[in-house]
């Protein structure tokens, strides 16, 4: 019993960032994630931040798991996202469960970028005007800031 009383606060900050958008990596830092390009904008002109979109199959596609892995949870990462991006993960899996709407939403996303694999990354400025497009680099968390900082 004690163990589950001390488990249940574990968990509820575990939900609580996986439905809002955050993820954490191992040492409790987070990134703030859209899923929404219009909010994004929003939050993006506000700021004065350009938008990162990280066209992704979290659940299937070995390359973006890389880029989640090797990027995307490091600190070096994080820093520079939390203090220069906007970002917005459009998802496509094949074993987590979306709304018919979310997938809608997400395809009419994937075909105006012309997304034709995954992981693609957009980059846009703050208006939501496209600048670049990428995908995965090998190199680490680091390289990877150097990556987006030369696209944009």
């Amino acid at each position: 019993m004690k163990i589950i009383k001390n488990i249940l606060p574990i968990l509820f900050v575990v939900a609580l960032f996986s439905s809002n958008g955050c993820s954490l990596n191992a040492k409790g830092k987070s990134l703030k994630w859209y899923d929404n390009l219009e909010k994004a904008e929003q939050v993006a002109q506000k700021e004065n931040r350009p938008i990162m979109v990280d066209f992704t199959g979290s659940d299937w596609c070995v390359w973006c798991k890389r880029l989640d892995a090797e990027v995307f949870s490091k600190d070096e990462f994080i820093k520079y996202a939390n203090n220069n991006l906007v970002l917005v993960k459009i998802d496509f899996p094949q074993n987590l469960e979306q709304t018919a709407a979310t997938k809608y939403y997400n395809q009419k996303l994937a075909q105006k970028f012309g997304v034709q694999g995954f992981p693609t990354i957009i980059l846009l400025k703050s208006n939501g005007e496209p600048v670049a497009q990428t995908g995965y680099q090998q190199g680490g968390a680091a390289n990877y800031v150097e990556h987006i900082k030369s696209l944009l």
